[in-house]
């Protein structure tokens, strides 16, 4: 990240990562005032670990409704039903489990609605890196450096071709000058429909 910064990369506004303690020790030192949202998708799956197999049908069903809640405190409500549910069970991990880094896991609500499907997880950015992983892993090996580059290189361009675009990327412009947002609604926005 120092290096990043080093070439040049301003600040971002918000880094979506999965539990690394890498990442956001880095980015704590680097960018401190870039905001921080963990992965939905590994939370869950780190969640269905504390939980039996033959739960997880009805435990991925309350999770999933957690980060797909129409406000934060919404989000919070799904959150209490979920761990109610745990407790009745006798899963009191994965009910304790859901309130570590709670703050980091509803950070998208502070930025715009049309956004919230591209920062609640990390998978946009490693669906291609799977597919890279099965190549380079099944070969084990390349004779020559510049053959495993041109591989990967290509492979990138191939999934470029398929990524999904930014949903409002005008919205872009209001993010990056720092304009709030609460619960996907720009905060002047929120103000004005309370006036009204």
């Amino acid at each position: 990240m120092r290096d990043l910064s080093s070439r040049g990369l301003r600040c971002p506004r918000l880094i979506v990562g999965d539990g690394h303690l890498g990442i956001w020790g880095a980015a704590r030192n680097v960018y401190p005032e870039a905001f921080e949202q963990r992965c939905w998708n590994h939370r869950i799956i780190n969640i269905l670990d504390k939980i039996p197999k033959k739960s997880h049908a009805h435990a991925k069903m309350l999770l999933r409704q957690i980060p797909y809640a129409l406000t934060a405190e919404d989000a919070a409500k799904s959150k209490g039903k979920f761990q109610s549910w745990c407790r009745q069970k006798g899963f009191e991990e994965a009910a304790v489990r859901i309130d570590v880094d709670w703050d980091r896991m509803v950070t998208f609500y502070k930025f715009p609605k049309d956004h919230w499907q591209h920062l609640r997880t990390t998978n946009p950015v490693e669906s291609p890196f799977a597919a890279l992983r099965l190549r380079t892993e099944a070969a084990k090996r390349y004779k020559k450096v510049s053959n495993a580059t041109a591989l990967i290189w290509k492979m990138l361009l191939v999934a470029e071709s398929r990524f999904r675009s930014l949903k409002a990327p005008e919205l872009m412009k209001d993010v990056w000058n720092g304009v709030r947002y609460e619960d996907g609604v720009k905060v002047n926005d929120v103000a004005d429909g309370v006036a009204a």
